[in-house]
């Protein structure tokens, strides 16, 4: 019998058409014996411009719902995940060969590890790449160093939210990702390292494509006003999440 992993992308009009990049790298991964994955793109609404890019493969699962962000979006595509763990792969991004399986090795031998990040590259309009200084050493991530470096460094994370693979179980009894109209996974990836011990892997686990449509590009995203609301609710939630006490795994 197999075991699976369920990769969740949250897709709207503008970035359906980098699907197809995305599906590439997706059947580009080589699992260990016994794996497999399941691919649930949800559409952040219920428009005609995103199914032609849906890729025909019984693995993969495309719904519509209404519109209310990616992280709603993402978050209601949990009804459907079969896998034990869960890969974020939003829809204008690409993983690099054995992202998955680095995941997979990491979060069955360590049963302590919650989730797991890895480095990005940005994925430029000319095609080439660019990274950033800053990744922290490889290893694990200990709980509380997240919401910590996120504080001194003007809310940056030391590591991106876009590459998190996250045991399903922790997932949804966190609630899934964060009813923000933008860094809902910037939320999650707080209250997961309030509650859990994560990864770091220094190799290169996702191209991050730079592109004119992109959200965090918008100037909505840079309004003072909301972001200062977006990081302050972020921020309670997972010092709410530390001070209670629970942790993941729970003792028994």
């Amino acid at each position: 019998m197999s075991r699976r992993v369920t990769v969740v992308t949250a897709v709207h009009g503008p970035s359906a058409r980098f699907l197809p990049d995305a599906y590439a790298s997706l059947c580009a991964q080589r699992l260990p014996g016994g794996w497999d994955w399941q691919w649930l793109i949800q559409e952040d609404g219920g428009t005609d411009d995103v199914r032609p890019y849906v890729p025909e493969d019984e693995r993969v699962v495309f719904r519509q719902g209404r519109p209310g962000g990616p992280g709603v979006a993402r978050t209601i595509a949990l009804a459907r995940a079969e896998g034990a763990y869960v890969k974020v792969l939003d829809a204008d991004d690409q993983l690099t060969p054995g992202a998955l399986a680095r995941d997979l090795t990491v979060l069955e031998a360590d049963r302590t590890v919650g989730w797991t990040t890895s480095r990005v590259l940005d994925l430029l309009p000319d095609g080439s790449t660019a990274g950033f200084p800053g990744d922290p050493d490889a290893g694990p991530v200990e709980r509380g160093v997240v919401l910590g470096h996120w504080k001194r460094n003007d809310f940056r994370a030391p590591v991106h939210p876009a590459t998190l693979c996250v045991r399903r179980d922790l997932l949804t009894a966190l609630g899934g990702w964060m009813a923000l109209p933008a860094s809902e996974d910037t939320g999650l990836l707080l209250a997961l390292n309030a509650v859990s011990r994560g990864w770091f892997s220094a190799e290169v686990g996702l191209l991050y494509r730079k592109w004119e449509g992109q959200a965090t590009g918008q100037a909505s995203h840079l309004d003072p006003a909301e972001r200062a609301a977006r990081m302050a609710v972020a921020e309670a939630r997972a010092r709410a999440l530390a001070e209670f006490g629970w942790t993941y795994p729970a003792d028994r």
